[in-house]
């Protein structure tokens, strides 16, 4: 199952939001109201949302200034990638979305489906805020 958050026009370079994601310690500032128990370093983090489910990400391919992909481990209830998207639009403007790749059953998609939909659409429109700051 595939969920593409909607691309977003960011008012900053391209370098400085890839710097930005490339540190899992600063995600936090990019998380829904539901997500609690937050523990992250550089390259990885766990958190819980609602008191279900329990998601751990690592960081697993860089593309300088273009593209991250963090894959789930350990605890996390099926396997997905989470993956950043950069395009420089000129020096001080970029183009940025969030996807998700996920392996889920039929009828485990249809319950997970519109959750990380929103959760790629609030990432990223939390992100746009923090970066134009």
């Amino acid at each position: 199952m595939e969920i593409k958050g909607d691309p977003i026009e960011i008012k900053n370079a391209s370098d400085h939001i890839y710097n930005f994601l490339n540190d899992f310690n600063n995600f936090e500032n990019l998380m829904p109201e539901q997500i609690s128990h937050w523990k992250s370093d550089t390259d990885s983090c766990s958190f819980e949302i609602n008191n279900m489910a329990t998601i751990e990400l690592r960081i697993t391919e860089r593309e300088q200034g273009r593209r991250l992909k963090m894959n789930s481990e350990g605890k996390s209830p099926f396997p997905f990638q989470l993956i950043s998207k950069l395009e420089p639009l000129n020096e001080n403007l970029s183009k940025f979305s969030f996807e998700i790749d996920a392996e889920v059953n039929p009828m485990l998609s249809m319950m997970v489906k519109k959750p990380l939909q929103n959760l790629v659409e609030i990432m990223g429109q939390k992100l746009k805020t923090f970066m134009e700051k």
